[in-house]
């Protein structure tokens, strides 16, 4: 499958907010909508009247993006989310948020998302004791991600687990050797800090 490889910054500006995909750069004063907090190209400062269907179009990339997904993948996922009891647009979230690249980096194991998904695939976590380098894999209750032994040694995790712990959302743990943690429970909305309106979401798909 194809991924993006231009500039990140490039699409919060786009979506008008930071959706923290640099780790800690978000943070400071480098952050490309903190300083340029209008759309990139030539028309990108020119005034221009959002329709309905353009503000639900734009909801929805936001999160595609914030999580990674291309679009055949974010169909899929909401296409399950509607079969499932309960509220669509809550539980396509909790589809999102239950990915192992995006529990490894609730954990405090990555600094972005899109750094957890390259440390997934290059096989540096285990859920349940056995390898899995699969970004989309989905956390359930009760599954353990850890850091595997043979990768714990790299100056990266060596940091993590040196350094404070992290808060972490109430549906994970995060284990005392600061490289591990649990899957609680699915998450529920009041748990998932993000600035979504998935009801917008639900709308455009439901046209």
């Amino acid at each position: 499958m194809s991924r993006y490889t231009g500039p990140v910054c490039r699409l919060c500006r786009r979506e008008g907010t930071k959706l923290f995909l640099k780790g800690d750069r978000c943070y400071t004063n480098k952050c490309a909508v903190a300083r340029r907090a209008y759309a990139p190209g030539q028309h990108g400062q020119g005034r221009r009247k959002t329709s309905e269907y353009g503000t639900q179009l734009r909801e929805k990339q936001k999160l595609r993006r914030i999580y990674g997904v291309h679009e055949a993948q974010f169909a899929r996922y909401f296409h399950i989310a509607e079969r499932k009891r309960g509220i669509t647009g809550e539980n396509l979230l909790a589809l999102l948020e239950t990915r192992l690249d995006n529990a490894v980096y609730r954990l405090g194991l990555a600094q972005s998302r899109p750094q957890a998904r390259q440390l997934v695939r290059h096989g540096h976590f285990t859920v349940n004791g056995k390898k899995v380098s699969i970004p989309s894999y989905q956390v359930r209750p009760g599954d353990e991600i850890a850091v595997r032994p043979s990768s714990r040694s790299m100056e990266q995790f060596k940091a993590i687990a040196e350094s404070a712990p992290p808060t972490v959302p109430a549906w994970l743990s995060l284990g005392d050797d600061r490289l591990s943690g649990k899957v609680l429970s699915v998450p529920t909305r009041d748990q998932i800090d993000l600035d979504i309106q998935e009801q917008l979401i639900v709308e455009l798909y439901s046209k």
